[in-house]
């Protein structure tokens, strides 16, 4: 790849030299400044006159360039209007490494009770504390533990509930309410 004689400059530093002896993957050049210096293949690449480098940059305009090295345009994130005063719905997640340190020897079906089981407790919890709303976060997966927490949510008759903010949690969501009794029953 370089020859002695080769004219090369060194990748991320503003070393520019000429190659004195080539052994294996690593290059000794001799520096414009006269230090000998040695580094791999990969660190370095041949330069080209500067006629030749010239012409080439001529024929990039540039607009292109200061294009290139425009900031990013900031990623805009929608929030969802909030009232004054108003408390966030509070998030549940069920996947397995939120519930337990270690999930090493639980079957899926120990999985899957123990995240239902937790689900029911935060339902039941909320439903006692007139809580009007709660999210549980779920995953996309193969949609088992969704389906799981439909069925137990349909078990409750003072609960509605629905697929979560799509732009907030994806498809990996259930946004729950819960009907407040006026009477006392």
């Amino acid at each position: 790849m370089f020859t002695k004689g080769d004219k090369v400059e060194v990748l991320d530093e503003a070393i520019h030299g000429v190659v004195v002896s080539v052994k294996s993957n690593e290059v000794s050049i001799e520096t414009s400044d006269g230090f000998m210096m040695t580094f791999f293949v990969n660190e370095l690449i041949k330069s080209h006159d500067s006629n030749n480098l010239l012409s080439s940059i001529k024929s990039v305009s540039i607009d292109s360039l200061s294009a290139e090295k425009e900031e990013p345009k900031r990623r805009i994130f929608v929030k969802e209007p909030k009232s004054k005063g108003e408390i966030p719905a509070p998030e549940f997640d069920l996947h397995i490494e939120k519930l337990v340190p270690n999930k090493r020897g639980m079957s899926n079906y120990d999985i899957l009770t123990l995240q239902s089981e937790t689900a029911k407790r935060h339902i039941e919890f909320a439903i006692r504390n007139r809580i009007p709303k709660i999210v549980f976060i779920h995953g996309v997966g193969e949609g088992i533990l969704k389906a799981e927490l439909d069925f137990l949510l349909g078990r409750y008759d003072e609960i509605d509930f629905k697929d979560g903010n799509y732009q907030k949690y994806g498809l990996g969501a259930t946004e729950v309410y819960i009907r407040q009794n006026t009477k006392n029953s």
